[in-house]
């Protein structure tokens, strides 16, 4: 930004601007490795869930073995598909430091202040070191998060049992925004507002279906909920059923270190007297068994 100001002349909200398209479509081929495989995520996710179900009811039935047969199975199932639900998160991780490192270095350079930027806005907001006195920034800024947040999700249409619930919770991220947002100095808004456009052209120029096409991106199937072996349950439903999944789990890895305990116990320690008499000595006046045997 610095060289965009000084060696090219350009006001700080071009600078912005074009840092932030910038730094943005490097990251694109990020995006393009996301989408491929959410949507792979997506459509495959029938047999996924027949595999999570088993897996799940064979743990709560204290069937290890079983459970880790599906478990391996859905690994080598996910391997010859070519799934990976860590890729779904290459774009937040990889955007999150970069979205700390404008925020953090805007912040400064308004609160320093760099005088240049006292008359390098636009319209209404020309001082970048100052919150905007009409609150456009942070309502436009809110706005486009809102419209990402709905595009995306909905050109998503996964089939995750509590999606619904994720898009009601993300859906509320403008509005808890809000309130902070007004008392930021207009950079980092003018910066925030960028990317959120910017994302907002990515989500709507990747649901063009020739362009899906052109990078190879599986088209979204979308599956009723009555064809899905995993019903689609409540974000209350789904917290108990997580929460009793991980009781019988942490249940089922004490009795193994309990029964492992006791074996090397049994294994180390001395013999543990199981009898009423010792069966090695002869009881007096009881013929043994050698002598019975010759009569």
């Amino acid at each position: 930004m610095e060289f965009l100001h000084i060696g090219l002349d350009l006001p700080w909200w071009g600078c912005i601007a074009i840092g932030t398209v910038v730094v943005r479509t490097l990251l694109f081929p990020l995006v393009i490795a996301s989408q491929r495989n959410a949507a792979k995520m997506n459509n495959y996710m029938p047999q996924l869930q027949v595999l999570q179900m088993k897996m799940t009811e064979a743990r709560q039935a204290g069937n290890a073995i079983d459970s880790a047969r599906y478990g391996q199975e859905m690994v080598l199932f996910m391997k010859e598909k070519k799934l990976n639900p860590l890729k779904n998160m290459l774009v937040p991780l990889a955007q999150a430091p970069i979205f700390i490192s404008f925020f953090m270095g805007l912040r400064e350079m308004a609160n320093t202040p760099v005088e240049s930027m006292r008359d390098g806005g636009l319209f209404w907001f020309t001082d970048l070191t100052i919150c905007d006195q009409f609150y456009a920034l942070p309502v436009i800024t809110s706005l486009t998060l809102l419209a990402t947040i709905e595009l995306g999700t909905d050109s998503a249409r996964m089939s995750a049992a509590n999606m619904q619930t994720a898009k009601y919770i993300l859906r509320a991220l403008p509005l808890f925004i809000f309130p902070f947002t007004i008392n930021f100095p207009g950079a980092i808004l003018c910066y925030w507002a960028c990317s959120n456009f910017f994302s907002l052209m990515q989500v709507g120029f990747l649901r063009i279906p020739k362009v899906r096409d052109y990078f190879k991106i599986d088209r979204i199937v979308t599956h009723q909920p009555g064809t899905l072996p995993i019903k689609k349950k409540g974000f209350t439903e789904g917290i108990k059923e997580s929460w009793t999944n991980m009781k019988i789990s942490k249940e089922l890895e004490e009795r193994a270190r309990v029964d492992e305990i006791r074996f090397q116990k049994a294994g180390k320690g001395p013999l543990v007297k199981t009898y009423k008499y010792d069966p090695t000595v002869p009881r007096t006046g009881t013929p043994n068994a050698v002598n019975a045997k010759k009569r």
